[in-house]
Formats: C-alpha cells, sequence, structure tokens
C-alpha cells in the first residue's frame, strides 16, 4: 500500500510539474508567472497529498508515504521494527516506480532540461539554505500531524491541514530546497534523472527536523506518547500499529489545557502588578 501511494505521488508531481514546466506546455506559456506556476502546483500536490491520505489505502496503512514521517512514529513507539522496514523499502521502490511509470506514460517528457522528473535542489542560498528549510518545513509538518491527531478535535482534519502545507511550502519554500521534506520522493527523482547533487541534504534534513518534532512533542505533553500513527484514524480499517490507551489523549490534552491556564494566570497576574 505505501509503495502504490508513493508511486501514485510521484506520478502525479512529475506530471504535474512536466504540465506547468514543460517549454512546449500550454499552461506554463498561459501562466507566465513564475510564483503563479508554484501556487498552482502546491495546490495540485496538496490536494493530492489529501486524496492519498483518504483513499482506502491510505487509511489502512496510515499514510505516511515518507520515510521520515515512519520512522519518527517508530521513535515514539508506536511502529514496530520490521514494519519501518518493510515500510521504508516499499515507499523507496514506489517512489522510484512512480517516476518511472511518468517518464512512459508522458512519453520522455518529464526527461527534458526543465522538468527533470521534479528534482529537488538547493536554490538561492545553496545547501545551507536548502538543509536549513528542509529542517524547518519537516519540523513544522511533523509537529502539525502530531498535535492534530492527538486532539479529538482536530484529528479528522488532519488530512486537509497536511494538504494545505504541502501547497504553502511548495509556493514559497521551492527557492530554498525545492520543497522535498521526503527522502523517497527525492530519491525517485534522483534515481531515474541520474542526478544526486546533495542528496544527503534530502536524506538528512527532513529526518532530523521531524525527529526533533517528536521529541518537542513529548516534552509539551510530558513525556505522553502518541495515540496512533495513522494520519487518519476515524475509519473501519485495520490498524497494524501500537495503540496507546484512549485515557493518554484525554491526559494529554488535560494536562496542554493546564498548561495554557497556567500561562493565562500568569499573565493576567502580570498585568495586575503593572496596574497596581
Amino acid at each position: 500500500m505505501e509503495a502504490g501511494e508513493l508511486a501514485f505521488f510521484m506520478f502525479s508531481v512529475c506530471a504535474f510539474a512536466t504540465l506547468l514546466q514543460h517549454p512546449a506546455s500550454p499552461v506554463r506559456q498561459f501562466i507566465p508567472s513564475v510564483i503563479g506556476r508554484r501556487a498552482l502546483m502546491g495546490v495540485a500536490v496538496g490536494l493530492t497529498v489529501v486524496a492519498i491520505i483518504m483513499t482506502p489505502w491510505g487509511k489502512q496503512s496510515g499514510g505516511h508515504f515518507n520515510p521520515a514521517i515512519t520512522l519518527t512514529f517508530y521513535s515514539l513507539g508506536k511502529v514496530a521494527g520490521w514494519d519501518v522496514f518493510f515500510y521504508v523499502t516499499a515507499q523507496v521502490v514506489g517512489a522510484a516506480a512512480g517516476v518511472a511509470i511518468a517518464g512512459v506514460v508522458l512519453r520522455g517528457a518529464p526527461q527534458t532540461q526543465v522538468v527533470r522528473y521534479a528534482v529537488t535542489l538547493p536554490g538561492v542560498f545553496g545547501s545551507t539554505g536548502a538543509f536549513a528549510g528542509e529542517i524547518t518545513i519537516s519540523f513544522v509538518l511533523m509537529t502539525v500531524v502530531l498535535f492534530a491527531t492527538n486532539r479529538e478535535r482536530l484529528a479528522r482534519y488532519t488530512p486537509f491541514l497536511v494538504g494545505g502545507l504541502y501547497a504553502l511550502f511548495i509556493t514559497f519554500e521551492s527557492p530554498l530546497s525545492g520543497m522535498s521534506m521526503n527522502p523517497a520522493r527525492t530519491f525517485g527523482s534522483a534515481f531515474r534523472a541520474g542526478y544526486w547533487q546533495a542528496i544527503w541534504i534530502y536524506f538528512m534534513a527532513p529526518t532530523i527536523g521531524m525527529l526533533i518534532a517528536g521529541e518537542v512533542f513529548l516534552w509539551a505533553r510530558d513525556g505522553v506518547a502518541p495515540y496512533c500513527a495513522k494520519l487518519h484514524h476515524a475509519n473501519n480499517k485495520r490498524c497494524i500499529f501500537r495503540h496507546g490507551n484512549p485515557l493518554e489523549r484525554l491526559k494529554a490534552e488535560h494536562t496542554l489545557q493546564s498548561h495554557n491556564n497556567h500561562s493565562e494566570n500568569r499573565q493576567r497576574i502580570s498585568e495586575t502588578e503593572k496596574i497596581k
């Protein structure tokens, strides 16, 4: 399932990139603005992400289709070691397969110099800027996933929050790193294009950023682990992940609310003292 999700995702990314960037594409001619095309790419990819998470496969596998997400949930005790191995292997193979299929279906159009199978490359600030950008957006994505999936009122909206972040990051962060957040996504494009420049950035930065997000999540919840590793859990699909006790979610929400109330009380006391 994860292989299929990555294959569809990468096929879609290559198709959208070809449609928006290929010199012979009428869409490129119709939309001369670079940021306009990036925004359209962001919306298209964001909607694809939402669709994948909401498919029956996405609901059952957890909708990770990203090794960095899987490894973060493993670090949080939600995924078994063997499952990590099979998930990551499937994700990498699926990404490479999706790009290869796009090359065949689109008759080689993605291999042009402008599209180049949607490879991710360091941008305006070089490798340093790309590394910083990838760590930042990966940290934000994983933080949103963890806090949203573990708040009852927000959990159902997690797929849409993730898709929205993809759209924003592609629009505004792409000039820094090409916007990956996903080691398998970068590998799939690089493998087909034979282009490995700065590949280490896209393997390390997303993983580091998401692992940091996991630690911040635990710190904010006084060590209470997430309930599950699914991005969409409100469904009838079998779950293979290690669940926490449902009471843990309630406890974590109570802890977070207590922290918020404590901060508000301190602020009120501070304001009162200033008035005096």
